[in-house]
């Protein structure tokens, strides 16, 4: 029997580039619901605020089983959330969360879009929101992209007010009602209407729900079961929404999967009411496009024709449906139906295209050469490769043997994330019109394909990737990276230093150029009373050398202020690599401006020698190490009373009762070393999946209350408490410059037995005790504290340092 093979590619009127691994093939079933949503001329837009806001089954079920086109557009990237995976943080979570939503959409079958906003951290309230995301901006983002997808319906997961919880939430819903509205008013961003067409979706809904107070009001819904079973995806929405969600590992959402009826709820907020269904009153047939019953005619014949078993028969009456839409009047679905024909075509073809580069990174403005390798792998179909890259081939493909065309391409940039090209506020990215929308560059390194296909001429966009096999997870592919030609990555991103002392830090200059030798470096301008070493210095690599290191030392003389500290290549800011990787997602490459963050600090630390039991991952080993201690990463499985007796204190790491499954067994030694003089310091948990669910020597309980406005006012309930006297004297003052937020899923219910210093308060909220517990047990010290320290000592806050200095000091 022939097999029938089908390569894959994407419709989308953006550029849509999602893989990380090999692409994949489409079998006949799929092909089939392909050829159904062909007759279905129907778009929708779920709209949220950040990456896992998305209802995954709803989108499974409007895009497989109603075969509308179905996007999701996340305002942000989850840049401010928490990460279970590793120990990215901010910017570089955003890049992973990202790349997770596009894992996810590839298994939904949704279309992922991002607006520019800056995930700042939690936020209680929507007019916060605004103050940092610049509204106004993130308005024409929104704007921009209805006008672009041409909506029949859109649907919010929030609602507008504090039912919606998160600040972002709560804007989320309001920028969708008033870019509902704006998108169909010509006068407001008219500067789009070069681009695009004014839109009024039929309807805005809010899709309810029964978690966080957001189950609306029920006699006013609609009611809709979207729990059915798909035959030709051979999978339950409930099943294909659990994958789903399951790509979004750095939140630890790994879901089950479900069967069976489920009732989804849709609450009416403004357009046309919908009475019985989401599309009502929306015609979803051809009969919406003028003169189009010969692409009726010749859509209903593919559908009753197509051979499952010789997909390439079809390839003519594709043909004849290709030409069809070409006299249909310009407008949005001739364009997207005859991307949905040409990618059918490849499909129907057994088309499978691999443009693959033998190197994994380039130097800006360097040549780029790839390798085309296409194959048609089912028979009898005419396929002509007319050029790549505008460089005329003209040849016809043999049946199943792979061809190998070889070209080449220039990027004058790197490949920098686009959002993070210019410097970005606490809100929101600087981003320009051309982006809106697109979940990662459009622009990274390609070959554009040119075939013709049975009559059927087509232009295929293809990112150059590099492949390689791994013994694990087999076929590897990745996006190649362009790189600048001289980068530097330093050994310490924050230093704290005293007035009078120095700090030493190394920088890793990287040549990634073959004309780059030597080059005369500077630092940027240092405030009053920071000096280095040396004010410029000659950088130069020896024959075979790609890395020169350099020691510096920094020197506080009489500093009052904290600094950046750069380096400059020739006079040019010098930038860093940045790699992220993980299996379940593509690598990934940044390239911040290379800098040490420096600060004053006065500091007196008797703490020698701390163990650490990493939890979800966080940055603070390395922080403590900078603040003089000696830090030794413990392993759970080697812990015992004699290993903790050698240490001054230990700290558990962010979430450990979360994530650590033998925390019941270690309690006991970790409490008998408190007992016996030691000092225990424990970061916030969360109380949902706690290994011991009564992990603390008294009872407390987690909330989920938190002091999200960094610079909220904190008060001392006992001044003279040793916590703030030994051996630093902590005041007020020590509480400015905290980022992103104080303090996260407090304490309550406190048992009386413990002290609780800190008191701590977001404005019009109640003051809250529960950020910092101390109980002294026998002859130790036993700290619970929900305050971000994981965030502040990375940043090299000094009264955070200080701080953390005093709990972990056994005296007090």
């Amino acid at each position: 029997m022939r097999r029938h093979y089908i390569g894959i590619f994407i419709a989308s009127l953006f550029f849509n580039t999602t893989f990380a691994q090999a692409p994949a093939s489409l079998s006949s079933s799929e092909v089939r619901l392909k050829i159904e949503r062909l007759n279905v001329l129907g778009s929708v837009l779920y709209f949220a605020a950040h990456p896992d806001d998305e209802n995954t089954k709803l989108i499974g079920y409007l895009a497989a089983e109603r075969k509308v086109r179905t996007s999701y557009l996340s305002l942000t990237r989850g840049d401010g959330g928490q990460n279970l995976i590793g120990t990215e943080q901010g910017i570089e979570l955003g890049l992973i969360r990202t790349q997770e939503l596009l894992q996810a959409r590839k298994i939904d079958g949704g279309e992922q879009y991002f607006a520019s906003a800056y995930d700042f951290g939690f936020s209680k309230t929507y007019e916060e929101t605004f103050r940092f995301w610049k509204k106004d901006d993130v308005l024409k983002e929104a704007v921009y992209i209805i006008r672009k997808l041409q909506p029949d319906v859109i649907i919010t997961r929030f609602p507008p007010d504090e039912r919606g919880g998160h600040g972002h939430h709560q804007a989320s819903a309001i920028l969708a009602h008033e870019a509902f509205i704006a998108a169909a008013d010509p006068a407001i961003f008219p500067e789009q209407l070069k681009e695009v067409s004014v839109w009024q979706a039929r309807r805005l809904l809010w899709n309810t729900a029964s978690f966080m107070r957001m189950s609306g009001e029920s006699q006013n819904q609609l009611k809709v079961d979207i729990g059915a079973f798909n035959p030709l995806l051979g999978k339950s929405y409930g099943e294909i929404a659990a994958e789903s969600r399951s790509q979004h590992k750095s939140q630890g959402f790994g879901s089950a999967s479900s069967n069976g009826k489920f009732i989804e709820s849709f609450e009416y907020v403004t357009g046309e009411q919908a009475k019985n269904d989401l599309f009502d009153n929306v015609d979803l047939t051809w009969n919406r496009v003028a003169g189009s019953s010969a692409v009726q005619q010749a859509v209903n014949q593919l559908m009753t024709t197509f051979n499952d078993r010789a997909p390439e028969n079809s390839l003519p009456q594709l043909a004849n449906l290709w030409k069809a839409l070409q006299q249909l009047p310009d407008g949005y679905w001739k364009n997207r139906k005859i991307k949905e024909v040409e990618d059918l075509a490849l499909a129907c073809a057994g088309i499978k295209i691999e443009t693959i580069s033998r190197l994994p990174r380039f130097v800006t403005g360097v040549a780029i050469p790839f390798q085309t390798e296409i194959i048609v792998r089912n028979p009898q179909v005419n396929v002509n490769v007319l050029q790549i890259n505008k460089k005329k081939i003209d040849q016809i493909l043999p049946t199943n043997e792979v061809v190998h065309l070889d070209a080449e391409t220039a990027i004058a940039e790197t490949s920098q994330p686009y959002w993070l090209v210019k410097p970005h506020s606490l809100g929101k990215f600087e981003v320009s019109q051309q982006y809106f929308g697109y979940p990662i560059n459009p622009d990274l390194p390609q070959a554009q394909i040119d075939l013709d296909i049975a009559g059927i001429q087509l232009q295929i966009k293809q990112p150059i990737t590099y492949r390689f096999v791994d013994p694990v997870r087999g076929e590897i592919h990745e996006f190649v990276e362009v790189v600048p030609a001289l980068t530097a990555s330093v050994d310490s991103r924050a230093l704290l230093v005293p007035k009078g002392e120095k700090r030493n830090f190394v920088v890793d200059f990287q040549k990634n150029a073959k004309t780059v030798n030597e080059a005369t470096i500077t630092f940027g301008k240092l405030p009053k009373g920071w000096t280095t070493d040396t004010a410029t210095f000659q950088l130069k690599f020896e024959p075979g050398q790609t890395i020169a290191q350099k020691t510096i030392t920094i020197t506080n003389e009489s500093a009052n202020e904290a600094a950046s500290l750069t380096f400059l290549a020739n006079g040019a800011a010098l930038k860093d690599i940045h790699e992220i990787a993980y299996d379940h997602i593509p690598r990934q490459a940044w390239f911040p401006t290379t800098s040490v963050n420096i600060a004053p600090i006065t500091l007196i630390n008797p703490v020698k020698r701390i163990g650490y039991l990493m939890g979800a991952g966080d940055l603070l080993p390395e922080a403590l190490r900078n603040l003089g201690s000696q830090v030794d990463l413990l392993s759970v499985n080697k812990l015992n009373r004699d290993i903790l007796a050698q240490y001054d204190a230990i700290v558990c790491g962010i979430r450990l009762m979360n994530v650590e499954p033998r925390m019941d067994a270690i309690l006991p030694a970790l409490y008998a070393y408190v007992a016996d003089g030691g000092v225990l310091l424990m970061q916030y948990n969360v109380n949902a999946r706690l290994q011991v669910e009564q992990f603390a020597p008294k009872p407390f309980t987690l909330s989920r209350a938190r002091v999200t406005e960094e610079d909220a006012s904190v008060a001392f309930s006992d001044p003279n408490d040793p916590i703030w006297n030994y051996p630093n004297k902590i005041t007020q003052a020590d509480f400015d410059g905290w980022i992103q937020e104080r303090g996260l899923y407090f304490a309550e219910n406190i048992d009386k037995s413990y002290r609780t210093p800190l008191i701590m308060h977001d404005k019009k909220e109640a003051p809250h005790n529960g950020s910092l517990l101390i109980q002294k047990m026998g002859k130790g010290k036993f700290v619970y504290t929900g305050l971000s320290f994981f965030r502040q000592l990375p940043a090299g806050v000094p009264g955070a340092s200080r701080l953390f200095v005093n709990l972990l000091a056994k005296e007090n």
